[in-house]
């Protein structure tokens, strides 16, 4: 497997304006990694156009040596102008494909849209998002990218339930981006979580979660709650309550031997943290070499 580190991982110091994407590049090639995972949105923070941000990225990064695996935007089907979703999304794949990036995530759902009159039940949601998926997964197809959803959003979060999209969406160019952590927002055993999905799987995120009982007092600033009531905080790599090893264990047996992706999203000292996270994921891979 290789290693790799979302730029979200560095979401906190872009907010000072000192530390730049292209600064959380350089960061990732002096970790060692042998790729950068690129957000991306509909703005970007220079004021150019997503295009021209992703392709300057893009280039900034190979030229240091980095591989771009995957670019990861956000999406929601389940809204009252699917059409323009799927649009927004087209978008954002022909920026992938003139990058040369050959995997794009988007997510699916993020809840129940303002005016939605209909039966509030996942899988209703799943039989309005599965076609159009599959047309994106289509699309991008023509485009040489492949498209993948990720393990997010609540809604679509828990294992059967991804494994109920999967199934009907039904199409060979679109796949799952593990995140190793995120089934415990839905209050799933991960490595349970993960053992039923591993054949699907086409990318990985290394994130690592603390987790403390809802029957507990709550612990304070920095822990949002799982659906079911737990209590949850994003930690560094390694240090958390997720079985990382177990599970990034049973991805590389399965298999699997893309890329694991670094995303931290705590409250430790960003660079720390990140360094930290980024020893600890190589030396699991090393490990299982």
């Amino acid at each position: 497997m290789k290693s790799c580190i979302s730029t979200y991982s560095y979401s906190q110091l872009y907010r000072g304006g000192n530390f730049t994407h292209f600064d959380a590049i350089d960061k990732t090639k002096e970790l060692g990694c042998d790729g950068v995972e690129l957000l991306m949105d509909d703005t970007t923070p220079n004021g150019s156009s997503p295009r021209e941000f992703a392709l300057a990225l893009t280039a900034h990064a190979r030229e240091i040596g980095l591989e771009v695996p995957i670019y990861t935007t956000g999406a929601d089907f389940f809204c009252a102008d699917p059409e323009a979703a799927v649009e927004r999304i087209c978008r954002h794949i022909d920026i992938a494909a003139e990058c040369g990036i050959p995997l794009l995530r988007h997510d699916v759902a993020y809840g129940y849209y303002e005016g939605y009159n209909g039966i509030r039940t996942y899988k209703n949601v799943i039989e309005k998002v599965a076609p159009v998926i599959a047309r994106v997964a289509e699309y991008a197809k023509s485009r040489g990218v492949r498209t993948c959803t990720e393990n997010h959003g609540n809604l679509l979060q828990d294992s059967d339930r991804m494994l109920e999209l999967f199934t009907a969406v039904d199409h060979p160019n679109y796949g799952f981006l593990c995140d190793i952590g995120n089934f415990g927002s839905a209050d799933e055993n991960c490595a349970v979580a993960v053992s039923k999905l591993l054949d699907l799987i086409v990318h990985v995120h290394a994130k690592d979660v603390l987790i403390r009982s809802g029957m507990s007092y709550a612990p304070g600033r920095g822990f949002g709650r799982s659906r079911g009531g737990s209590y949850r905080r994003g930690t560094i790599f390694g240090h958390g309550d997720v079985p990382t090893f177990q599970i990034i264990s049973a991805i590389k047996a399965s298999g699997y031997d893309g890329y694991l992706s670094l995303e931290f999203e705590g409250m430790e000292p960003v660079i720390e943290a990140i360094e930290i996270g980024t020893e600890n994921m190589r030396r699991m891979i090393g490990d299982l070499a």
